[in-house]
């Protein structure tokens, strides 16, 4: 270990304070997972337009965002877009603004796929009954496609949950900022570093798990109809395969 003389004291006196920063982590991440479920589905059903211009306007929407990194989407909006309007946007604003807009885009994506899973049979029913496209989308393809979609969304949000990592380095004060202040001014990297990882994995493996358990339940309804004898335990496993015989 080089003669690393490891200071775990340093440990009980950040943690306080990088429980504040989880606090600033969360708040973005539930405010970003919100905004986004919403956004998402007029942007998925833009996407599905018959009418072209509206069509590739969505794909070219979504299509940027998954094609250049995150972090350049952050700074584009946190120093260019205020030059570019004359706005004055806080850090946290900006946070906000690039990790929607990104996550939107992934999710639309999610509800595309589980909006055109959606049995036509179902469709037709809903047009014999005069429901509007609007009232198809809300009461038959939309549930049916987050159900469906549910294993995806929930990596999502995952993910954006870690990469909001990232808007520290537009000064917004979240866990990995607190970290890295309290770093630089003890000198003890390892220590606060390892604990700052810690707390995302805390966080983050639960949710991991509970998508895993449910992704494998989704595929037993979907093989036989019931979940069988596995116990719970056996079902929260990583990587455990399904029986489908």
């Amino acid at each position: 270990m080089n003669g690393y003389e490891f200071d775990w004291t340093i440990v009980a006196d950040a943690f306080p304070l990088m429980l504040r920063g989880l606090v600033v982590t969360l708040e973005l991440t539930v405010i970003t997972i919100a905004i986004s479920m919403v956004l998402a589905v007029p942007v998925a059903v833009a996407r599905m337009s018959e009418i072209e211009l509206v069509r590739w306007g969505a794909q070219a929407y979504i299509e940027v965002f998954r094609c250049t990194p995150m972090l350049v989407q952050l700074f584009w909006i946190f120093y260019a877009l205020p030059a570019l309007t004359g706005l004055t946007i806080s850090g946290f604003t900006s946070a906000i603004i690039a990790l929607s807009a990104n996550l939107t885009a992934f999710m639309a994506e999610a509800y595309r796929s589980g909006f055109q899973a959606v049995p036509v049979e179902q469709v037709e029913a809903g047009q014999m009954l005069r429901l509007t496209r609007l009232q198809q989308l809300r009461y038959i393809i939309v549930p049916q496609a987050i159900r469906q979609q549910t294993p995806v969304i929930l990596s999502l949000n995952i993910s954006i949950f870690k990469d909001s990592a990232l808007v520290s380095t537009i000064a917004v004060a979240d866990l990995m900022f607190v970290a890295n202040t309290i770093s630089s001014e003890t000198y003890r990297s390892l220590e606060v570093f390892t604990l700052a990882a810690v707390i995302y994995f805390a966080v983050a493996f639960p949710v991991s798990l509970a998508t895993s358990n449910l992704e494998r339940r989704m595929q037993q309804n979907s093989a036989r109809g019931a979940t069988g004898g596995q116990n719970f335990l056996s079902r929260m496993i990583p990587g455990r395969r399904v029986a489908t015989a």
